[in-house]
Formats: structure tokens, C-alpha cells, sequence
């Protein structure tokens, strides 16, 4: 035979033997009546495979499916092979049972009861038989984070009952040892501050081990700025021990802050500029800590420096200090300086107290004296509140819902005389996200100054783009004062959103007998861009009795870059 004829030949037998191997096989279900086999087709089981052995195994799953259901007599009658690629599956459903009675041991009949909420003196309980599994499943969790993830679950002394229904004791075989944490290892992050393993997270060496508790605890790292979990946590059991790993990856959370505003001067007609720089230093010594400053030049010929320094689990303990410095100067009028010292609990990821004293100075600058402004001193001892919620994967909005609320009760020294005061305030801020591209922002922010008498220079300063929008940075002044900021927001994309203003005032100045409401409106957008958050705000302010003027418009601009 030619060398030609016998490569087509076997190249020929190559592509047979091919489709013989790769031929589909088929199978279908049947019953021992219409009914049955109804119930059979209602398991949507697969019916065709490309091999016998996972045909076979599909049987398998099917019968699985009958157990569940309740068919727990079922019967696969004969598997018959009709064709060379067809099979067909006889089933005997026979009785289905709906109800199966779980007797308990008296050892673990607490706790069992307690996971599955029985508040009955009997030691049974009945479920349906389509729930069996999944309660099966539920008790051996729940009883392994008890302590012993090696507990083992089964059911014995099955016994039929009347009325279609079974009755089983739950047989649980425990380790002769408990679980509990031996080591924690930090992975990806190696320098992660420690003391936010033991604080923040509430994990520690010696605590029962439970996964499903150190899950839940661990996913309170979307609440830090400086780290992210990028898995979930895993343990390592030997003979002798427990080994948790968690693992954690550090984050940029430094952020420099400016922006650059002008406006016209209604009386010279002129434009004018002003503008901030805003630096926040994070856990750039790996301690959790935080170093904010801040100065700020406006239009005003207004002056402030601000410095805040933040640490918290001092020497490990649950307490953090915080310490702050505030200088404000008002052109030529006063100059006013605070100072304060604050001890912090964490008590978990979101909540915060705080407790503390707070020092201020301020000088008449004027040399002609006014007699609304003066020098004094005064001492406050305060308390405080703080929540903080983040929104994971969201680099436009990374804070969900804010909220500060502090009280301090003190004293104003003028001219060797004292007077008695109190100081309230709160300051929160919600997002509520309509679905992935709209949402609205609310921040409402309120503060309270109550003294039998005031100085101008101890009131409360608003106004601008971190307060009610379209007025000029602080020019307002008031011993009660009151802002409600509201952002409609549309996301165009990951990078970009566009934003409506929207903000109402209103404040009381006791010293001019002045009660008035403001207004704010205006439009904006946000641009992430490599070198950081852009923001664009166009607003307009105007009070309760005054016509509106597009002169008085203000254009503010201004980039947060991370690093």
C-alpha cells in the first residue's frame, strides 16, 4: 500500500476513535408514576455529560435531592441504557416524610437551644425535613466557634413516627481540649500598630476562638484610613496550638489640602483673593497617630493657625491623648489664642468619648478700645462624642456618617471678675446613596455660646466654603449659630461627580440684638486626577431681607492631594 493511502488510513481511524471517546451521553429520570416523575423533573438535575463516571455521579446528586426533600426511602430501581448514548434512570419515590424530631443530649441542650432559639422545657424540637441540612449546618458552626472547630455533628436512632414524620437524637462529639487564640501575625503589614490589634479590633492571645466573631472584627478595618484587609483571616491548627493570621495592607492616608478664591470687593470694586493650606499627616510612625495643621489667609485680612496632634492607645492602654493649638487673628481688632488637652476611649471602631480642657486667651489689638471687644481669659473642662462610618471602595466619598457632639462648662475672667459659661456644639453629616450614581449629602451644624454677657471676640466665626456657602470666610459672627449644608449629587463616573448647593443659616448675635436667617446657593463639581481631589464651588449668599446679586457671587477652587 502506497506511503499516501496509509497516513490517510490512519488519520482516518485517528478522527474516529476521536468522536467515538468525545460522544455525548444522555440520561433522563423517571418515576414510578406521573406524579413522581413530575417531582423528579422539578429537580432540574443535568441530563446530558461527556463521560459515564460524572452521569453516575449525577444519579448520586439526584438521590441527594430526594433525602432533602423528604424521600428518604427512595430507591434508584435500575439504571437502563437505551442507545448506544441514552440512559434511563427508574426512581421509587415511596413515602415522603415532612417533620423529623431532634431530641437533644442533656450536656448540650443550652446551647443548642440557644442557636436555634427554642425557648420550650422540652429537649426536642421539630423542623420541616427541607430545612434539616441547613440547620445541620447552622448548629455545626455555631458550635464550633464555641470553641472546638473539630466538634463533630451527626444524627442517630432514627425512628419513624406517625403522620409522615421521623425522630433522630443529635449525637455532638466534642475534643477533649477548647480552642483558643495562641499567637496573632500580622501579614503584609508588619508594622501595624499592635495596640489596634488588642483596642480596635478586640482581639487578644488567650480568647476563645471563634471565626466567625474574628471575622466580624476584622472587617472593622474599613473604618481606618491607614490600613485595608485584603483577605480574609486564616488559622493555622497544630496539636498544641492556634495561629491566627490576619492580613492587612497599608495604606496612603496623608492628604495636603489648599484652595484659591476671588471675589469682588463691593466697596473698592476690586478682585480680591484668598485662600488655605490644610496638611494631615497619618500613622507615619506607625502608631495610629495623626498631625493635622492649618493656615489660613482670607480676604478678610483674617489670620488662623491651627495644629491638632492626635495619639491614641497611649503606652498600649485604652486611652489616647490629643492635643491642640488654635491662633486667630481678626485684621487689627483681636487676636484670640486656644489651647487644648484631651484624653480619648476608643470604646470600639465607630464610637469615641473624649474628656478634657480647653484654655483660651484673647487681646484687644484696637487702640481706641470699642468696648464690644476687651481682653479676657477663660478656662473650659469639656466632654465629647465622635461616630465615624466609612464606605468602602469609594474614593470620592470615603466617610458615610459623621458625628461630633461636645459640652463644656467654664469660666471668663475679665478685669479680675469671673462669669460663669457653657459652650455646646454639634456638627454631622450623612450620604444617603439612592443607588450607585445619586445620592444626597446633609451636614447640619450647630453651636451655642450662654453667658450673662458677650465680647465680640469670643463668638462664634461662620461663613465660607466649610460653612454656609456664598458668604466670606468667618465674616459672620453670633453666640448661637446654626448651618444645614444639603448636596444633591450625581456620580458621572468613578473620577467625576457634579453637585447642587444648597445651604440655610441661622444665628443669633445678642451684643448688635441681631436674629437672621441666610441663604445659600450655587452649583459645583468634584474631578479625582492624579494629582488629587479637584473641587469647583460657584455659590451665592444672601440674607433673609436682602435681593439677591450675582456680584456677590464667590468662585472657590481647591485640590486634596494624598500622599
Amino acid at each position: 500500500m502506497p506511503l499516501k493511502n496509509i497516513i490517510i488510513f490512519l488519520l482516518f481511524g485517528w478522527l474516529c476513535q476521536i468522536n467515538l471517546f468525545s460522544q455525548t451521553l444522555y440520561v433522563s429520570a423517571k418515576g414510578s408514576t406521573e406524579k413522581e416523575t413530575a417531582i423528579l423533573d422539578s429537580l432540574n438535575y443535568q441530563k446530558s455529560f461527556t463521560d459515564f463516571a460524572s452521569l453516575e455521579q449525577e444519579i448520586t446528586v439526584l438521590k441527594n435531592k430526594l433525602n432533602s426533600l423528604g424521600f428518604i426511602e427512595s430507591e434508584l430501581g435500575e439504571l437502563m441504557k437505551q442507545t448506544d448514548s441514552t440512559y434511563l434512570a427508574n426512581f421509587i419515590l415511596n413515602l415522603r416524610y415532612k417533620k423529623i424530631r431532634l431530641t437533644f443530649d442533656e450536656t448540650f441542650l443550652q446551647n443548642v437551644k440557644k442557636i436555634m432559639s427554642v425557648s420550650s422545657d422540652e429537649n426536642y424540637v421539630d423542623i420541616e425535613i427541607t430545612k434539616l441540612e441547613e440547620t445541620l449546618k447552622l448548629l455545626n458552626a455555631e458550635i464550633s466557634n464555641l470553641g472546638d472547630p473539630f466538634s463533630q455533628l451527626q444524627l442517630g436512632n432514627i425512628i419513624k413516627r406517625p403522620n409522615r414524620s421521623l425522630e433522630a437524637n443529635l449525637v455532638i462529639t466534642q475534643t477533649s481540649k477548647k480552642r483558643t487564640i495562641d499567637s496573632i501575625i500580622v501579614k503584609g503589614y508588619d508594622k501595624f500598630p499592635k495596640s489596634y490589634v488588642k483596642r480596635f479590633l478586640k482581639l487578644k492571645e488567650t480568647q476563645d476562638f471563634n471565626l466567625t466573631t474574628i471575622k466580624r472584627k476584622t472587617a472593622e478595618l474599613e473604618n481606618i484610613s491607614f490600613a485595608k484587609q485584603i483577605k480574609d483571616p486564616e488559622v493555622l491548627f497544630t496539636k498544641d496550638s492556634t495561629v491566627l493570621y490576619i492580613y492587612i495592607e497599608k495604606q496612603s492616608s496623608n492628604a495636603f489640602d489648599g484652595f484659591l478664591g476671588f471675589s469682588s470687593n463691593q466697596e473698592t470694586n476690586k478682585l480680591e483673593f484668598n485662600g488655605y493650606l490644610n496638611l494631615n499627616l497619618t500613622n507615619n510612625l506607625n502608631f495610629g497617630e495623626s498631625f493635622r495643621l492649618i493656615y489660613k489667609s482670607d480676604e478678610s485680612e483674617q489670620k488662623i493657625f491651627d495644629v491638632n496632634a492626635k495619639l491614641p492607645y497611649l503606652l498600649g492602654s485604652p486611652l489616647g491623648v490629643e492635643l491642640g493649638l488654635n491662633i486667630f487673628k481678626k485684621d487689627s481688632t483681636f487676636n484670640t489664642v486656644s489651647q487644648s488637652a484631651k484624653l480619648l476611649w476608643q470604646i470600639n471602631s465607630k464610637h469615641q468619648i473624649s474628656a478634657g480642657i480647653d484654655g483660651i486667651s484673647s487681646t484687644n489689638l484696637l487702640d481706641d478700645p470699642i468696648g464690644i471687644v476687651d481682653d479676657y481669659n477663660s478656662n473650659f473642662y469639656s466632654i465629647a462624642y465622635s461616630y465615624l462610618k466609612r464606605q468602602q471602595n469609594q474614593l470620592l466619598f470615603p466617610i458615610n456618617f459623621k458625628m461630633d457632639v461636645s459640652a463644656g462648662l467654664g469660666t471668663r475672667t475679665f478685669e479680675n471678675n469671673d462669669a460663669s459659661q457653657s459652650k455646646y456644639s454639634i456638627e454631622t453629616f450623612k450620604i444617603f446613596n439612592l443607588n450607585n450614581r445619586n445620592s444626597i449629602f446633609i451636614k447640619l451644624s450647630a453651636s451655642l455660646l450662654a453667658s450673662d454677657a458677650y465680647f465680640d471676640n469670643e463668638l462664634f466665626r461662620f461663613g465660607g466654603i466649610n460653612s454656609i456657602r456664598g458668604f466670606e470666610e468667618n465674616g459672620l459672627a453670633g453666640n448661637l449659630v446654626s448651618v444645614a449644608n444639603s448636596e444633591y449629587r450625581y456620580q458621572v463616573s468613578n473620577d467625576l461627580y457634579i453637585h447642587s448647593i444648597l445651604d440655610v443659616s441661622y444665628f443669633e448675635n445678642d451684643i448688635i440684638s441681631t436674629k437672621q436667617k441666610l441663604y445659600g446657593f450655587g452649583f459645583g463639581f468634584g474631578l479625582l486626577t492624579k494629582a488629587g481631589l479637584f473641587k469647583f464651588n460657584f455659590s451665592n449668599g444672601k440674607s433673609e431681607n436682602q435681593a439677591f446679586k450675582l456680584s456677590d457671587s464667590k468662585i472657590h477652587l481647591s485640590l486634596t492631594a494624598s500622599f
